[in-house]
């Protein structure tokens, strides 16, 4: 059965690799870039596979393209299967966003939230929301969240959005609102060749294939049916343990409420 999966920074990196495994299986894979020149050269690529794809721009740092997305989304498809939100931000130049956030908070924990808040109308119990977490993972700053600290170290931001996003997902599977759908959050395999890992770290690598196949296998297969609320840990290849805040409903409670406040302000 084709399914229709959303995936957002699929332009380069796991992400185009992981659409290029779907596509190849035959779905539609809806790819997502911030570039469109980027976005068209990543569409052209998976055309002659048997599974067919949609384009869509936006700048995942602003909340307002964030929304435009999902309404973009929801105008082309009454349905939607598998939402993998895999777009992510580690270094870069501008580490501040128009809205006075912190990138990474705003490109990997709230536009995350926010997309799938606009989206979840579309998924049925059916559907999958895949979280793309790291192995980096350290206690949430809800000061920092919240763009009212700034952080001078690259890792130190990375490291408490991606625990941020592993909490929202964990909070949202265990409450009403998750409803039936599918929620996990994957660390899809420490270092692997992406250019946040070269730029970041200066390294070529692992195989990019590690992290797209885990992403196909949490979207499409029956080991992740029953696993809503879990974490997955690649570099172990089993279902693990996060950090520890992520495991504390209270904990993470507040992070959701940070997160609400911050996105009702915006």
């Amino acid at each position: 059965m084709t399914k229709t999966i959303l995936i957002t920074g699929s332009t380069d990196g796991i992400g185009l690799e992981t659409a290029k495994m779907l596509v190849s299986e035959g779905h539609r894979v809806l790819l997502h870039g911030r570039n469109p020149t980027k976005l068209e050269a990543a569409a052209k690529s998976l055309s002659t596979l048997p599974g067919s794809v949609e384009s869509y721009v936006a700048d995942l740092s602003r909340m307002t393209d964030v929304v435009s997305l999902a309404k973009a989304v929801a105008e082309n498809h009454p349905t939607l299967d598998v939402l993998i939100n895999n777009a992510g931000v580690y270094k870069t130049p501008n580490t501040v966003t128009q809205d006075g956030l912190d990138v990474r908070f705003a490109v990997n924990t709230l536009a995350p939230y926010l997309l799938t808040q606009g989206l979840r109308p579309l998924m049925s119990t059916s559907g999958r929301l895949i979280n793309v977490s790291s192995a980096a993972q350290s206690p949430v700053n809800l000061e920092a969240l919240a763009g009212r600290v700034q952080f001078t170290e690259d890792f130190t931001a990375y490291a408490q959005s991606k625990l941020a996003l592993t909490m929202w997902s964990r909070s949202l599977a265990l409450s009403p609102q998750g409803d039936g759908l599918t929620i996990i959050a994957v660390n899809p395999g420490s270092m692997l060749g992406s250019k946040m890992v070269k730029e970041g770290f200066g390294v070529a690598g692992g195989d990019l294939r590690i992290g797209a196949d885990i992403l196909t296998r949490a979207a499409l297969t029956d080991e992740f049916s029953a696993a809503s609320g879990q974490y997955f840990d690649n570099d172990k290849g089993q279902f693990a343990s996060p950090h520890a805040d992520a495991l504390d409903p209270q904990k993470c409670q507040k992070v959701v409420n940070a997160i609400e406040t911050l996105l009702a302000d915006i």
